[in-house]
């Protein structure tokens, strides 16, 4: 499903947050137990289509774009926060009546997860996690190797003004370059995913959502927690390939959490999920059976 069709297919509704009223993209499909899809950065709900159709004759798939992403609300001079986009989870869960759900999460959406875990360790969670799944993201600070690009957009004044200044071309670059070599994204679904950054005068908010980077370092010893300490079953599908939080991240969290279970993608870099959707579906039931 391309991207046209993957936001045809769902609908933007309007929700509370403290910080006001939005407009989030929202998509749910499927039958059976829910299941939430938590997307990355720079990019949106859409890097789960070709899996959430694998997923949806099992699952009740609900996938969504965050407050600063894809075709959601993209404010500027807005305070974007972790914290508030577990929140939005929330506030979406309690919309859909969702009471129980499994919870995948990528990279931007691992640390939500992350967050979200803390929440449920505190007994601060209505919704019950099932089983949270992780895929490629800095889940360990200290090993996590941001792009370069994605360092001097967040640094304030300079971030602002790289911003405007970033083209597609250099965009599609800085993906691709966290792909392995035997999965490369097409120019044209490199075209689309820089589509959807750019709805809704989206690249203007980029700088704002690296904040995210400092907040992986204040909360470190929170969201590190999390994943150690949760009753929560815990499984990573992992590309092994990736080059900024592949093989190092999920061998440290092996060793730092006895029990986690990890099926390790060899051949994939940061985006298994769009490298190889049959096998991470596949390791996402396996999962739940």
């Amino acid at each position: 499903m391309d991207a046209d069709g993957w936001l045809a297919s769902g609908e933007r509704i309007e929700i509370e947050l403290e910080s006001g009223s939005w407009h989030v993209f929202v998509r749910t499909a499927g039958s059976g137990p829910w299941l939430t899809l938590l997307h990355g950065f720079p990019t949106s709900s859409w890097d789960w289509a070709a899996v959430a159709r694998l997923l949806e004759p099992t699952f009740r798939v609900l996938a969504f774009d965050f407050l600063g992403f894809g075709d959601s609300d993209k404010p500027r001079d807005h305070e974007y926060s972790i914290d508030e986009q577990a929140d939005l989870t929330e506030v979406l869960w309690r919309r859909f009546g969702v009471e129980e759900t499994g919870l995948v999460g990528h990279d931007y959406g691992a640390t939500v997860a992350q967050e979200l875990l803390a929440r449920e360790e505190e007994s601060a969670l209505a919704t019950r996690l099932q089983r949270v799944i992780l895929l490629n993201a800095g889940l360990y600070v200290e090993l996590a190797r941001p792009l370069r690009i994605q360092r001097l957009l967040a640094t304030p004044v300079l971030g602002g003004l790289l911003a405007h200044a970033v083209t597609e071309r250099a965009f599609s670059r800085s993906l691709s370059s966290v792909f392995s070599s035997e999965h490369q994204p097409t120019a044209g679904e490199l075209h689309q995913h820089w589509g959807l950054v750019r709805l809704r005068d989206g690249v203007s908010v980029t700088p704002a959502l690296l904040g995210y980077m400092r907040e992986r370092r204040a909360n470190a010893a929170r969201w590190q927690d999390a994943i150690e300490q949760t009753w929560v079953p815990l499984s990573l599908v992992w590309g092994m390939a990736d080059p900024r939080s592949g093989a190092q991240m999920a061998e440290h969290a092996r060793q730092r959490v006895p029990s986690l279970r990890v099926v390790g993608l060899d051949d994939a870099g940061h985006y298994p999920q769009l490298e190889l959707p049959d096998r991470v579906a596949k390791a996402i039931k396996a999962a739940f059976t």
